[in-house]
């Protein structure tokens, strides 16, 4: 069955709802918070200092070393427990991610960044439905919080993460494992290309772009930026420009996460096998400013190409597929996807005359877009060498093409 597993170990199927806390319920929701941090942080700089020959403290021990600092520390104590161990157990299934090597190394937690919790021991009674838009979940130390209930919360779940975003919401996700998504069992091929232009291109033709912030919007997120940079720093106007900012970016990235869930459901419904790039998104998007000694070059440039990868969701596009697709999904290796004629195999830098525009020099073949050609290449699941014989490269025109379901 397809899992969301998390850093910590926490398993999902993205199903949020907005929490709707009052006021005073806010601040005991963002004491949670701050506990917390404090916690994971203390475990973090525990495990900074581990040198070899000496034993880390395990999650045991840890709860001895918690319980001795609520004795002490008034303003600890007056949290919940449940919360603050429930952060050291987090701890340790990141700890054990990164020694399988699922995970980076767990890292600090920020303030105003990483906000949130997570509650287990999840009963049936904790969770209850009010009327046809609201429902209320029981937390401890805040009581029943209100969230608006947008869909059925899945049976049988035991825990819960809650989370404060950078646009001042309060999203609750409840843990459960999803049920996998059959496919249409007719030995259907798709390949799926990934771009900065086009978000995804099929090789069926389609061409699928993620809704963004419109022109209106951007103009107003242009200038609020600018706004913000003339502002003085810790002045309330300061502030309230950073939460304009934040609620803008909050509704670009609901908007990429929604086009990610639906397309990757319509592609785990339609197609049996789905192919993609194998890409590394993580170095893809790694900064080039270099060291103080050795400066990167075209540092702006290369940030501005992050910037686009991200807003594509290239990542969370092949993670949902991996999820929903589980054991219908190949990675084939990206090396000259693009400058591969799909038709007659001829591989050349000068048949990619534009971004969107492919014309094969060896066969003379009709122009095509770039995208499509480049999934129909990946459809196909070849990897193509950068040497090779030029008419071993033509053979490969009498192979069948898999992009279309009647492959």
């Amino acid at each position: 069955m397809p899992v969301c597993v998390g850093v910590d170990g926490y398993v999902s199927d993205m199903s949020r709802f907005r929490l709707l806390p009052t006021p005073v319920q806010q601040v005991v929701l963002l004491e949670h918070c701050r506990h917390a941090r404090f916690v994971w942080n203390l475990a973090v700089e525990q495990q900074q200092f581990w040198q070899p020959g000496l034993r880390a403290p395990g999650y045991n021990e840890q709860c001895t070393q918690l319980t001795e600092i609520r004795a002490e520390y008034d303003w600890l104590a007056a949290g919940s427990q449940t919360v603050q161990q429930q952060a050291l157990r987090d701890f340790a299934q990141a700890m054990r991610s990164f020694f399988t090597g699922a995970h980076r190394r767990p890292s600090w937690r920020k303030a105003g960044v990483h906000e949130g919790f997570r509650q287990v021991g999840l009963k049936p009674r904790h969770v209850e439905k009010l009327n046809k838009r609201y429902g209320r979940v029981w937390v401890p130390k805040v009581g029943w919080v209100r969230f608006r209930w947008t869909r059925a919360v899945p049976t049988g779940v035991k825990s819960y993460r809650i989370t404060r975003d950078r646009a001042g919401r309060w999203p609750v996700a409840f843990a459960h494992i999803p049920d996998p998504i059959l496919g249409p069992r007719d030995g259907s091929v798709v390949g799926v290309d990934r771009g900065v232009a086009v978000s995804a291109a099929l090789s069926t033709g389609e061409l699928m772009r993620i809704p963004g912030l419109t022109r209106g919007e951007r103009i107003r997120l242009r200038r609020l930026q600018q706004c913000l940079a003339r502002a003085k720093r810790g002045s309330n106007r300061r502030a309230r420009t950073r939460l304009a900012i934040a609620r803008l970016k909050a509704r670009e990235a609901d908007r990429r996460r929604d086009w990610v869930e639906k397309t990757t459901t319509d592609l785990a419904h339609r197609f049996d096998t789905i192919r993609v790039e194998a890409l590394d998104v993580r170095a893809m998007t790694r900064s080039a400013r270099g060291t103080v000694d050795q400066p990167g070059v075209r540092v702006a440039q290369k940030r501005g190409l992050n910037r686009a990868i991200s807003r594509q969701g290239w990542g969370r596009l092949v993670a949902r597929l991996d999820h929903k697709a589980a054991g219908r999904l190949e990675r084939v290796p990206a090396a000259y996807t693009s400058q591969r004629c799909s038709a007659c195999g001829h591989v050349a830098p000068e048949n990619r005359k534009s971004q969107a525009v492919f014309a094969c020099v060896a066969c003379n073949a009709g122009p095509c877009n770039a995208d499509v050609n480049a999934a129909r290449n990946i459809a196909a699941g070849r990897a193509v060498p950068a040497q090779g014989d030029l008419a071993a490269r033509r053979s490969m025109s009498c192979e069948p093409q898999l992009g279309s379901p009647a492959a």
